[in-house]
């Protein structure tokens, strides 16, 4: 559990950076963005308590 929930975090800290750089690139919308943002933030959160869980 300890593992999977430190995967989800980092995951996590991985796509919002991610959704900055699709955005600034004209990729995508900034609704598109701000949903992948509130998506990354969720991630974390579930692998915070995952690994809460875990320990």
């Amino acid at each position: 559990m300890r593992g999977v929930g430190h995967n989800l975090q980092l995951l996590a800290l991985a796509i919002l950076p991610l959704a900055i750089v699709l955005q600034l690139g004209s990729s995508i919308s900034q609704g598109q963005m701000l949903t992948i943002m509130v998506a990354g933030v969720c991630l974390f959160g579930i692998g915070r308590i995952l690994e809460g869980y875990g320990a």
